[in-house]
């Protein structure tokens, strides 16, 4: 299946056929800096993935579209709605930031990372994937890159929409909401509801027949003013509470596996941001000003006791101020400088059996950056951060990023280098549990990568190819070490390259793929689980009948890779080698009338039986068809 893949990535473009360009990224670009910048201008390597194509694909949760960026590996442990990581360029799940509308999700009670599992793709504009070390403009938790999700702005006309769903495993799916803007305003209101029955978790092959489900309601406010022409402030807010079923895996003696049983998991995240920006000197100027938090509380229930309880909070007050100029006489030339300062304090409350704990952590930043452009071909930055802690040694991070343009042939040069950091977590450091011993003289991991990549259209801009290298170094990588957590000698090895192609072929379609090699070790030459060598993605898209019918195919392969399995009460720690495994996925729709159209899709329409967590299983073939509407108001 790779090679075949790899042909559809390499097929040749149809001739005239086609009358409109491939673009290469869309226009603007805003977490590859610290001021929003064009997409040619950008050094970092980063994917943008629009409102458009999560309707078109039908996507219900963001880590599967997140399956088709260059460098990304998605492990979901069972059903949908598991616990589900997302790593970047060979890093950890919790080296990947994750922020929702300027607010940091990583959740400190859980391990400072943030489970996909809870996020659902309805309400989302748009996707920005900012691959390699970021702490530079980020901080801690941003070794592997960045993942920036924006909800939906209200934007002309007031409208209402609609949509209703059903199919395979008793699954349902409701959403609604309103928006609107004008030139003084805007707002968008929006709720969804999702449930299904989900299949068992444990291996059915193993006598495990019990389904395991999962129900999540999420809802999201945005709302702005514009009092003043040179003044705007805006709100956020979205609050999410999922139940996910869940089986254990019981320490025995021999190999430990995962076997039905009762067990459930209740989460509440609250989100919320404030925002004012002020301009000067026709936006030569300006401030921005904004205070956002993050909590989340997570029951885990036994048989209905409850067992285990778990609440994270991350706040983060921040201050930005950006100058904007330009030097004709000089080089044609434009400019920009940035400073921030923040603050941010993490909490994490835990209560079980074996004990709790209440532990809290501040730490202070300041970002630099300068951005400059030169003849409108050659695209510089630079941006160090200094992080004052008040637990480790203060860190400081930079990075640099270059990009060249060259119209004539169509060429996009591009690179970056930067420094990262991942802090320990509170539990590491401080935790508790039936044998764990907490470590507080833990140090922060630190990474150094780099990429180099080469973007060039064809075809009159028909067709679009990149090739990006990527390497990246990482010390004091902190794993558990019997009962304790502790920094590990040497250093973890992680290269790699991406491909990826863009074409129009003929009139209304279009074709995307990529291709991820990635080779990482760590610091004893053992191969990093949960990374797989090859990953790959194609997609075809086709309108038709004037736009009213649309057709997706998706394929996703994901190749071999290593996990652990456990095994004496979880004092036995040996690598196994998952299969390699296919997802193919169909999406349709047709338009009935204006605003109405009925829709439907096929999920792994191959029937793949296939683990990417050691011991959990996934859904099988499933089928699902729904409606949805917009309607005017006024």
């Amino acid at each position: 299946m790779l090679p075949a893949i790899a042909m559809m990535a390499c097929y040749p473009v149809a001739p005239a056929a086609a009358e409109e360009a491939v673009k290469r990224l869309p226009d603007i670009v805003v977490s590859a800096s610290r001021v929003p910048v064009t997409a040619q201008e950008v050094g970092s390597a980063v994917t943008v993935i629009t409102g458009e194509d999560i309707e078109r694909k039908q996507v219900r949760v963001v880590s599967d579209v997140l399956r088709e960026v260059p460098g990304v590996a998605v492990s979901r442990s069972g059903t949908g709605g598991s616990f589900t990581q997302v790593r970047i360029r060979g890093a950890e799940g919790n080296q990947t930031l994750v922020i929702v509308d300027g607010v940091e999700v990583n959740d400190p009670s859980g391990g400072s990372e943030f489970n996909f599992g809870n996020l659902l793709a309805a309400d989302i504009e748009r996707i920005e994937v900012l691959r390699g070390p970021q702490s530079a403009l980020y901080g801690s938790d941003a070794i592997g890159g960045v993942i920036n999700i924006i909800t939906k702005k209200g934007r002309g006309p007031v409208t209402g929409n609609l949509s209703i769903e059903g199919g395979s495993f008793r699954t349902g799916q409701a959403s609604a909401s309103v928006r609107g803007g004008g030139d003084l305003y805007h707002f968008s209101l929006g709720g969804t509801g999702f449930t299904t029955d989900g299949v068992s978790v444990a291996s059915e092959s193993d006598g495990n027949d019990e389904a395991d489900g999962n129900r999540n309601q999420t809802y999201n406010a945005k709302l702005g003013v514009s009092p003043l022409e040179n003044l705007e402030l805006e709100l956020f807010g979205r609050f999410v509470k999922s139940t996910t079923e869940t089986d254990p895996q019981p320490a025995v003696a021999g190999i430990v596996r995962t076997v039905d049983g009762d067990e459930e998991t209740e989460t509440i995240q609250r989100t919320a941001r404030a925002r004012v920006r002020y301009s000067l000197f026709d936006g030569v100027w300006e401030h921005i000003l904004g205070a956002g938090i993050n909590q989340e509380e997570t029951d885990s229930f036994t048989n209905d006791m409850l067992t285990f309880e778990a609440d994270g909070e991350k706040a983060r007050y921040d201050y930005q101020t950006n100058v904007f100029f330009e030097t004709p006489a000089v080089t044609d030339a434009t400019h920009s400088l940035t400073f921030l300062a923040e603050r941010e304090d993490e909490s994490q409350v835990t209560r079980s059996a074996f004990g709790g704990s209440d532990l809290d952590i501040s730490n202070y930043g300041y970002v630099g950056e300068y951005r400059v452009g030169l003849w409108d071909r050659i695209f510089l930055s630079g941006s160090a951060r200094y992080d004052d802690n008040d637990i480790f040694e203060d860190a400081t991070t930079f990075r640099t990023t270059a990009a060249y343009l060259h119209e004539e042939t169509g060429t996009r040069l591009h690179g970056s280098f930067g420094t990262g950091v991942k802090n320990p977590t509170l539990f590491e450091l401080f935790g508790f549990g039936p044998n764990f011993v907490p470590n507080p003289d833990l140090q922060p991991e630190e990474s150094r990568g780099w990429d180099i990549g080469i973007e060039q259209s064809f075809l009159k801009d028909r067709l679009m190819l990149d090739v990006t290298y990527f390497n990246n170094r990482i010390t004091d990588l902190i794993q558990g070490a019997g009962n304790t957590a502790a920094n590990l000698d040497g250093t973890s090895k992680i290269q790699g390259l991406e491909v990826t192609a863009k074409s129009r072929i003929a009139d209304g379609l279009t074709f995307a793929g990529q291709y991820t090699y990635t080779e990482g070790q760590d610091a004893n030459g053992t191969e990093l689980v949960r990374r797989a060598k090859h990953l790959a993605s194609a997609n075809l898209a086709y309108e038709f009948l004037d736009g009213r019918a649309k057709l997706d195919l998706a394929i996703d392969y994901n190749g071999k890779q290593k996990d652990i399995q456990f095994s004496n009460f979880f004092a036995t720690r040996t690598n196994v080698t998952l299969e390699d495994f296919v997802l193919v996925n169909v999406a349709a729709s047709y338009e009935l009338i204006e605003g109405v159209e009925l829709y439907g899709r096929v999920e792994n329409f191959l029937g793949e039986n296939y683990q990417e967590v050691f011991g959990f299983s996934n859904p099988g073939i499933g089928a699902f068809i729904g409606v949805r509407a917009t309607i005017g108001l006024f």
